[in-house]
């Protein structure tokens, strides 16, 4: 068994560059607890962020 450090983008994990794996070959992935707190602390950052970040409407009376 080999393991390999890559990055989520988009929903898609994507390896170094060099890196080939067969074509049907079943892998497992897993997430350490460190780096899943940290997604997920920079994920809610980024919503409050744009939703902040939205300008106000103000209807004149």
């Amino acid at each position: 068994m080999r393991a390999y450090r890559g990055l989520v983008q988009g929903g898609k994990v994507i390896l170094p560059e060099g890196v080939e794996l067969p074509e049907g070959a079943v892998v497992t992935v897993t997430i350490g607890e460190a780096e899943l707190i940290r997604a997920q602390l920079r994920l809610a950052l980024r919503r409050n962020l744009r939703h902040r970040a939205r300008p106000r409407v103000v209807v004149p009376v």
